[in-house]
């Protein structure tokens, strides 16, 4: 059976991270990281891309495993470990396997920082691995601005009689002819080591503090220079997760999510992440939590397979201490169960989360979950039709301000993005939502009517009797026959699972079980109508007001802007930054860091 390249690219997502191409036989063949996922893979399978000359490759692919990442620089390390460990076939013929650069800063009295790749044989302190070689020499461009610590050869060092152009222009203290004590210059080294090792935080203030001076004294060549520093120290400062652990640990996450377990498995050895593995396990019929889920996964991951000295959990478990035991026996050696976990190893429990999160979404938005939910939704109606595409309307302003419609589209495929649209609200009273769906509706069956589109088997709205009460109105005026209307209300506690649908003609109230898969695509659809009048009423609220897109997320005022701004140097380096980086910005939390997050990746 060949490979449903179109259905697979309706589920991946735009995050950063790595793709890992797998033939009929289950082997590696090639592994690629990228910023954009779903846009590098769609290459792939694109006649005119120049990826599409790797012909031989693509007919060899049977599957196609997804790795999120926080970054495109973690990505690109686990890229390099996970070829290193697999020698996929194409990459070797395809790519550069070079190993990663590092820093070296040498055994001396006046010590020297340089780039290195290769072998570690030198007396000295090594920092990395670096992503690539423009940030290692980035790095030292900065370190140099910043303490200027020789780079030259030793060779070139010891030769002097006077001092080089470097020291000329600022970029080095002269070590070699005497121009800076033995104490002083060590002090530049410890400062040098201390960014290396993460801890520039101080630094990266003292820049910033630097840069308002010279922008107050209208220095502003001299102020750019300073944010060009701040943005290369946080570049090259980025926390890669990737060797974040020592030893051999297994990370397990479990997900449980409309109806759908994921346990997401992260192989860590000696200190490298080998990759990730998916698991689905099939959920009894009765209720079931994580913690349940993970209690039965371990004890049946784990029989007669290599066993890490160390398993970290999303969830506490039950039989903890029976499973260590029965563990340490199989291996002879001890096994440590852990949960509830701090620093890095917290940090590696977050991507393994969110990796499950987005195998339940892959899950969902496949071919064969779409088709069983329409199936159920198709029953739970008691349709004598099959159901071909729906459509959902939702309204989203700020206290009346910039209203936006959307409509989104839904077929037995997924979600239709290309037939999305969204309606700018103009000429009715600010709030006033019922006036606002009339107008979008009117607005959309007046086009299909028309013949400028399809008219879908079901209209949902989001909203009780008022708001379908508008669409039953259009509806009939257009005289559309055979659209069944339902209007999805949130319910007295405005939980998922506790929804009421009125069902037109005849205002039939009906209601699923929260586990029902026909609720799930309800709530799909309609939390995806939700998401995009969303994003429009941003999009046309920010054009409106002419603001940064920083201005739109909530609990960032204009002091945490300021901050953010100076402390990364501008909207680019903002948008790159992983949720740690900007969270680090004092005054700005975990949560108001993963708000920041989150917008520019909307």
């Amino acid at each position: 059976m060949s490979f449903n390249s179109k259905a697979f690219l309706k589920t991946l997502t735009t995050q950063p991270g790595v793709y890992q191409m797998v033939d009929t036989t289950g082997i590696v063949i090639y592994v690629g990281k990228a910023k954009n996922l779903k846009n590098r893979v769609a290459n792939y399978f694109q006649k005119t891309s120049e990826f599409s000359k790797k012909t031989l490759m693509v007919a060899k692919i049977a599957e196609i495993n997804i790795t999120v990442t926080d970054t495109e620089g973690e990505a690109l390390l686990l890229e390099n470990h996970l070829i290193k460990k697999l020698h996929p076939r194409y990459n070797i013929l395809l790519r550069d396997d070079k190993s990663y650069p590092y820093l070296f800063l040498s055994k001396h009295q006046y010590p020297r920082i340089a780039f290195h790749r290769g072998a570690k044989n030198k007396k000295g302190q090594y920092f990395g691995p670096y992503p690539s070689a423009g940030a290692v020499k980035q790095t030292l461009k900065l370190l140099q601005k910043l303490f200027p610590v020789r780079q030259c050869e030793d060779s070139f060092f010891q030769n002097r009689s006077r001092a080089c152009l470097q020291h000329q222009i600022d970029l080095c203290s002269a070590p070699c002819v005497g121009l800076i004590s033995t104490e002083q210059y060590q002090v530049d080294v410890e400062h040098t080591i201390k960014i290396l090792q993460g801890k520039s935080q101080i630094v990266a203030e003292n820049l910033v503090k630097s840069m308002e001076l010279a922008a107050n004294a209208l220095a502003f060549e001299e102020a750019a220079r300073f944010r060009d520093q701040i943005t290369n120290l946080r570049r090259v400062q980025e926390k890669q997760y990737i060797s974040g652990e020592r030893g051999d640990v297994d990370i397990i996450a479990c997900i449980v999510d409309r109806g759908i377990a994921c346990c997401q498995v992260f192989f860590i050895r000696s200190g490298q992440n080998l990759g990730n593995k998916t698991y689905y396990p099939k959920l009894p019929k009765i209720d079931c939590d994580e913690k349940g889920i993970l209690d039965a996964f371990v004890s049946q991951y784990y029989i007669n397979k290599p066993v890490p000295h160390e398993i970290l959990l999303s969830h506490e478990i039950e039989n903890k201490e029976l499973l260590q035991n029965v563990l340490k026996e199989q291996v002879g050696y001890v096994v440590t169960i852990s949960f509830n976990l701090r620093s890095d190893r917290a940090k590696w429990m977050k991507l393994a989360v969110k990796n499950a999160h987005y195998g339940i979404e892959t899950q969902i938005n496949s071919e064969k979950g779409v088709n069983s939910r329409f199936q159920a939704l198709e029953e739970g109606l008691k349709l004598s039709r099959k159901i071909n595409r729906m459509e959902c309307f939702d309204i989203s302003h700020t206290m009346g301000e910039a209203t936006v419609a959307s409509c989104v589209v839904f077929d037995r495929n997924g979600a239709k993005k290309s037939d999305y649209r969204l309606f700018n609200i103009k000429g009715v009273t600010a709030g006033d939502d019922y006036h606002a769906m009339e107008q979008a509706l009117i607005r959309r069956y007046r086009r299909l009517v028309k013949g400028e589109g399809v008219i879908p088997d079901i209209l949902f709205i989001d909203g009780g009797k008022g708001q379908l009460g508008i669409a039953e109105k259009v509806i009939e005026e257009f005289q559309i026959k055979d659209l069944l209307l339902v209007g999805i209300a949130k319910g007295v506690e405005r939980k998922p699972g506790k929804e009421t649908l009125f069902v037109s003609p005849g205002n039939n109230i009906i209601e699923f079980d929260e586990k029902s898969p026909a609720l799930h695509l309800i709530q799909q659809i309609r939390d995806e109508a939700h998401r995009f009048a969303i994003t429009g009423h941003r999009n046309q609220r920010q054009k409106k007001r002419n603001k940064s897109v920083l201005e739109t997320i909530e609990g960032l005022g204009s002091v945490r802007r300021q901050k953010l701004l100076n402390a990364f140097g501008g909207i680019q380096a903002i948008e790159r930054a992983g949720v740690e980086d900007i969270a680090k910005v004092n005054g700005i939390s975990l949560v108001l860091a993963k708000r920041v997050y989150d917008q520019f990746r909307e």
